[in-house]
């Protein structure tokens, strides 16, 4: 059987499975997008520790390296650029004000593509400079060039929190708006410190408080 399964994998197939079931959630029925957003959270949550996971193992080969680079940008590219294109449609199908404007509607989800081929540029771009880098100088990459695709882990669910908030207000313009933003800073060049291991767990605690709080005011609004 081709492929590698040994545990410094797991936390990226698992990224990848989740994201999976966000797609096919987000899209069943008229759309469930917080259900999406819940499954984002998982995939984000996975992605924070794949890669100290994985340099735990000393003696990895080569070709088991440049399998993990190429592994997760592909999961990334579905947990972080398809998934949040397929909340945005749930939305968008929800949104009874857009979805009777039928050129806005069209245009909201050509932002949508949009932001789907920034987030493929940028890992691919990424991918090769990632192994250029490692070429040249040895330990992680310190300093991101451009928003990071995984971000988008954080950015869409807090966009949702508001959503459960202003139960009036309907934000899914907010939603492909930011979702533009994302996609113009992926392929900028402003440089982003990596976050150190600190700094992940703060994310981590954030979108954990997201979950937690989305999911009470699901059942509280039933």
């Amino acid at each position: 059987m081709i492929g590698f399964f040994d545990y410094t994998v797991i936390l990226t197939y698992l990224s990848l499975l989740s994201a999976g079931l966000g797609v096919l959630v987000s899209l069943h029925g008229d759309g469930h997008p917080y259900w999406g957003v819940a499954f984002l959270l998982i995939s984000g949550l996975c992605d924070a520790f794949d890669g100290k996971v994985a340099r735990v193992k000393k003696d990895r080969t080569e070709e088991q390296m440049k399998f993990g680079i190429q592994i997760d940008s592909l999961s990334d590219l579905v947990a972080f650029g398809v998934l949040p294109v397929c909340i945005g449609m749930a939305m968008l199908r929800r949104s009874t004000l857009l979805t009777e404007q039928k050129v806005i509607a069209w245009t909201l989800a050509g932002v949508m593509l949009l932001y789907l081929l920034a987030a493929m540029i940028r890992l691919a771009y990424f991918n090769v400079m990632e192994e250029e880098r490692q070429k040249k100088e040895k330990g992680v990459r310190r300093v991101y060039i451009g928003l990071p695709v995984t971000s988008a882990a954080l950015i869409f669910p807090t966009v949702l929190l508001f959503q459960f908030i202003l139960k009036n207000v309907d934000i899914t313009p907010i939603y492909f708006g930011v979702a533009l933003l994302c996609g113009v800073l992926f392929l900028s060049r402003i440089s982003i410190g990596k976050p150190s291991l600190k700094g992940i767990l703060v994310m981590v605690a954030l979108g954990t408080v997201e979950f937690l709080i989305m999911t009470l005011l699901h059942f509280m609004n039933r």
